[in-house]
């Protein structure tokens, strides 16, 4: 009979004191029944996804002209001042290929994890693959504080499409205080101090990982098969957590426009559009100062859920109802009470932008440096329609990106955009996706 049970705690020795760390569910707890900066280093480049929720409204978003140059149609306007640093992709599918259309998810999954889902719905679901955010935080995320930031708007910690398969979910943060204090509280080393001091905290939780090296050999051995895919998923999340804290006890690299950001003030949260867009407003501020002092270089943020719940104050009906229940205004040939949240969206999107671009950093600004993933679980609502996505990047990745053009799929995979991402940043990946959203040809027009 082994030794290991659910109570079972890997353990060590820290400076003549016993330590532990406990370990995820194993089968065999179970019976048989179961540029440059001043260092000389290249600018770093971020990383982000940006997600609004019920699609667009096709005549009045996608552009007309292909190429540099293409005409703003009116739900795509506020991005003007910003249109030279913004890639417009229209004709990018999810590709079902006999798999279920699962409304308000099997969109966005496509393009963000490169995989048509076979769970799901208006209230989440599963991904077969994990999201690109994730890959690219595999790939850059070691060397910062944090590997990635979540930020949901609505107040929901659950909104977030950022998975790393299955049904895992990385939880938002949803309070622009506990998002500032979790930023710029007593964990913060500024970059541009002269002195720097190691946190004894930090030290102490290192030191803690690596005394338990022994029992977790031993339990490996232990181990069958199926537990040891568990084990190394999650020694590796543990090996993640011991590079962190490595960089942690590691003077920072001078990033000059970081700057300490202040506190905000307690504020209501919820999904009525003047809080969301509040919230939002106040949270990108902190996430740029954040990307500026390089505390981490991956983010998400969720302005709603793919239903969208978000609804205007004191009206009971939310966005995603208003798709289906409103009518077709056979004169305007939309309907206006959906679309007033459309417009809105790409208003708050250009906020986020508007705060990046206005981050100086060499010879360019935050947002140059930069690659922002924003997308739709849907094109039109009212029909769950996954062809023709709504997708955007925003930025030019460093100058490893041809931004500011219109670019056709022709009916190619969403995926197309994610594999482009990937070789842009530099990851060393050839092919993306899983069966017909599967691709190995990047979008070639916007790669410098």
């Amino acid at each position: 009979m082994s030794r290991w049970t659910r109570r079972n705690l890997l353990r060590g020795t820290l400076r003549g004191s016993a330590v532990a760390v406990s370990l995820p569910f194993l089968d065999l707890f179970l019976d048989g029944n179961g540029e440059a900066l001043a260092n000389g280093l290249p600018l770093p480049t971020r990383f982000g996804t940006w997600f609004w929720g019920c699609g667009v409204n096709t005549s009045r978003w996608f552009p007309s002209k292909l190429g540099a140059g293409y005409d703003l149609k009116d739900e795509l306007r506020p991005i003007a001042p910003w249109q030279d640093k913004v890639t417009v992709f229209s004709n990018f599918n999810c590709v079902l290929d006999g798999r279920p259309n699962l409304v308000h998810w099997s969109g966005v999954m496509a393009t963000l994890s490169g995989a048509a889902p076979l769970k799901g719905g208006v209230n989440g679901g599963t991904s077969e693959l994990p999201t690109i955010d994730c890959l690219v935080a595999d790939y850059m995320g070691q060397s910062t504080r944090f590997r990635s930031l979540e930020l949901a708007c609505t107040g929901q910690s659950g909104v977030s499409y950022s998975m790393r398969a299955g049904s895992t979910v990385n939880p938002s943060e949803v309070d622009p205080v506990q998002l500032y204090r979790r930023l710029f509280g007593p964990g913060f080393q500024d970059p541009n101090k002269a002195e720097f001091t190691p946190d004894p905290a930090v030290m102490l939780r290192k030191s803690v990982l690596s005394s338990v090296k022994d029992d977790r050999d031993e339990l490996m051995r232990t181990a069958g098969a199926a537990d040891r895919q568990r084990l190394e998923q999650y020694f590796t999340s543990v090996r993640q957590v011991e590079q962190q804290l490595e960089h942690m006890l590691e003077k920072p690299a001078p990033a000059e426009a970081c700057q300490l950001a202040k506190e905000p003030g307690a504020m209501a949260l919820g999904p009525t559009w003047d809080v969301a867009t509040r919230t939002h407003d106040v949270m990108a501020q902190l996430l740029v100062m954040a990307l500026a002092c390089n505390q981490t270089r991956v983010f998400n943020i969720a302005l709603s859920n793919a239903g969208s719940n978000l609804r205007k104050p004191g009206d009971p009906v939310s966005f995603h109802e208003l798709t289906h229940e409103e009518p077709v205004d056979e004169k305007l040939g939309y309907q206006p009470r959906a679309t007033f949240f459309i417009e809105r969206s790409m208003e708050t999107f250009a906020s986020l932008l508007k705060h990046m671009d206005g981050i100086r950093e060499g010879s360019g600004t935050l947002l140059d440096n930069s690659l922002i993933l924003a997308t739709s679980e849907s094109n039109f609502a009212k029909i769950h329609s996954v062809d023709n996505l709504p997708i955007l990047v925003a930025g030019r990745g460093g100058g490893r990106w041809k931004s500011g053009q219109h670019i056709s799929g022709n009916g190619d995979p969403s995926s197309r955009v994610g594999l482009t991402i990937q070789q842009v940043i530099g990851m060393p990946v050839n092919a993306w996706g899983q069966g017909a959203m599967e691709v190995t040809r990047p979008i070639t027009e916007v790669m410098a």
